[in-house]
């Protein structure tokens, strides 16, 4: 019962993380504007490079990054301080993996769902890979990351990129968790949820009126 208790606990810490808006922070405080104003509407790195620019926007990418990359140093402090045992060894509930994935999705969740937002945020892109690159490791980050650079500069879609890279997802965490169901479930639940708040962009897509890197702004 105490891992299930502690998994709860991380979630949370998670979630809290992954709710801080920094891109509306940066728009705000730096910029004097609401981000949430302009292009999309969105929070996330594509919008603030659309309405702050490449610093606003950058930076806005770094700091969601660095929430995934966090969420995954809170995994592993939960797991070694709280967890009975400290070193998630035999007969725990709760596996370390499974801890990982557990962050990786509260953070996410957070992010797009935040609550100083009436539960509306990014898309979980950028945090996502911050937290992948904990929960997967480099070589496993870096091939999503791969997957984002090859199709969006073959399609010039950003959308498509991210739309993918989230859909992959689930058969990475087959790769790497195998055997730990419940790791497996939470990463896939993470990433078809990227996917989900991605459903404009699909119908856009779809429609043909997705906007392409390059494309010049409507007045």
């Amino acid at each position: 019962m105490q891992d299930l208790l502690v998994a709860g606990a991380l979630f949370a810490a998670a979630f809290l993380l992954g709710s801080i808006p920094f891109g509306l922070i940066i728009s705000k405080v730096f910029y004097h504007t609401d981000i949430r104003e302009h292009g999309s509407g969105n929070i996330g790195t594509t919008n603030a490079i659309r309405t702050m620019g490449k610093v606003g926007g950058y930076s806005v990418f770094v700091l969601d990054f660095g929430k995934g990359l966090l969420s995954g140093v809170l995994a592993w402090a939960f797991s070694w301080y709280l967890l009975p045992g400290g070193d998630m060894g035999p007969g725990s509930l709760v596996s370390y993996d499974t801890m990982l994935t557990v962050a990786f999705l509260g953070c996410v969740w957070g992010h797009i769902f935040s609550p100083w937002l009436k539960f509306k945020g990014g898309k979980g892109i950028a945090v996502a890979v911050g937290c992948l690159f904990v929960v997967f490791g480099w070589v496993g980050a870096w091939l999503e990351l791969a997957i984002f650079i090859v199709l969006v500069v073959a399609t010039k879609y950003v959308s498509v990129g991210s739309i993918a890279a989230a859909a992959a997802c689930p058969f990475f965490s087959l790769y790497y968790f195998w055997g730990d169901w419940a790791a497996v479930a939470l990463c896939t639940i993470a990433g078809l949820t990227v996917v989900w708040a991605h459903r404009e962009n699909i119908a856009r897509l779809r429609a043909g009126t997705e906007s392409r890197i390059g494309d010049k702004k409507k007045a």
